[in-house]
């Protein structure tokens, strides 16, 4: 049996990026885009984890299916970890990607290039069609802000997050890379190895 599992997003990076990591995994991937009577779900949580728990939650509560959702950020440590789990919003209620670009780099405008450096950070989550948590997964990735804006690939901050191993934004990378490094591809692939064994188990036929 092929398991459905919703993505709680309607980020189109992010689905492509969810559907690469688990294509060799028995399940089928929808997203909210199939789903558009789920409920926006107000991420009000104090960390990733509680964010991307209860996105998780509450979609699979609203589908009948089970959800997978994730919760990631920006830790830049010459603002004291800021934006951090307020990254999607950091420059306001109707934050855009570029406002959010712009708000950072004016923020960091006299801070020199040895201060510059920052993280991105992630949680991801699955939880059953009851609401039921089943796995849970984080991963981060090191790297430095940028004075400008460099590539057209990636979404977020990825413009400005320079990876110090490649010499290139995160946007500039491409996707194949992406895919192994990336903050969300680590725990993407940390939580793909607990699902698998689970999956497994809940498919085989029960014992007579």
């Amino acid at each position: 049996m092929t398991r459905e599992i919703v993505i709680a997003s309607r980020n189109a990076g992010k689905i492509v990026e969810i559907r690469q990591i688990f294509a060799e995994l028995p399940v089928r991937l929808t997203s909210l885009e199939d789903y558009p009577g789920a409920p926006a779900v107000r991420e009000d949580g104090v960390s990733y984890a509680d964010n991307a728990r209860k996105k998780a939650v509450e979609i699979a509560r609203a589908t009948g299916r089970w959800a997978l959702s994730d919760d990631s950020g920006l830790e830049v440590d010459a603002l004291s970890g800021r934006p951090g789990v307020h990254s999607a919003r950091y420059s306001g209620a109707k934050a855009t990607d570029a406002s959010n670009n712009e708000k950072l780099l004016m923020e960091l405008e006299a801070v020199g290039e040895d201060r510059r450096t920052a993280r991105y950070q992630a949680v991801v989550v699955v939880a059953d069609e009851t609401g039921k948590v089943v796995a849970e997964a984080g991963g981060s990735v090191e790297g430095l802000i940028g004075r400008e804006f460099r590539g057209t690939a990636g979404f977020g901050y990825d413009p400005l997050f320079v990876v110090p191993e490649f010499g290139l934004t995160m946007a500039e990378i491409g996707l194949e890379i992406k895919n192994r490094i990336s903050h969300r591809a680590e725990a993407l692939i940390r939580l793909r190895e607990t699902l698998e064994p689970l999956l497994r188990r809940l498919d085989l036929p029960d014992p007579c």
